[in-house]
């Protein structure tokens, strides 16, 4: 009698349904709308998970268009940068291969808050 030889198990890729930020990213951006929440300059966020990019949007007030939108799109990571900062009027203010370097405008702009 033969010994029987195991069963070959192979991995299958799974398809990306969809864009999400990692939990360093997430933090990050968690950790920069609190900060802007104390400083009385943002009320509520909003995120977007969707097959070609992920957005987190922050809102003064939660019936008006996002104040600042963050964006991942993983497929201009060779070109651009993946990252996007886009302001009240849905303008570019900041590309970059770096999370830290696009918050680096709003971060900016909240010390100027607290100072003021």
């Amino acid at each position: 009698m033969e010994p029987e030889t195991p069963p070959t198990i192979v991995a299958f890729p799974r398809p990306v349904l969809q864009v999400a930020f990692d939990r360093a990213e997430l933090m990050r951006i968690l950790d920069l709308y609190g900060r802007m929440v104390a400083a009385g300059q943002w009320r509520d966020y909003a995120m977007d998970f969707g097959k070609d990019a992920a957005s987190f949007s922050a809102f003064k007030r939660s019936a008006e268009r996002p104040q600042a939108r963050i964006e991942k799109r993983p497929s201009l990571r060779g070109k651009q940068g993946m990252w996007a900062l886009y302001g009240e009027a849905g303008q570019v203010l900041k590309r970059g291969h770096e999370l830290g370097g696009v918050l680096s405008i709003i971060e900016r702009r909240l010390v100027k808050a607290v100072e003021g």
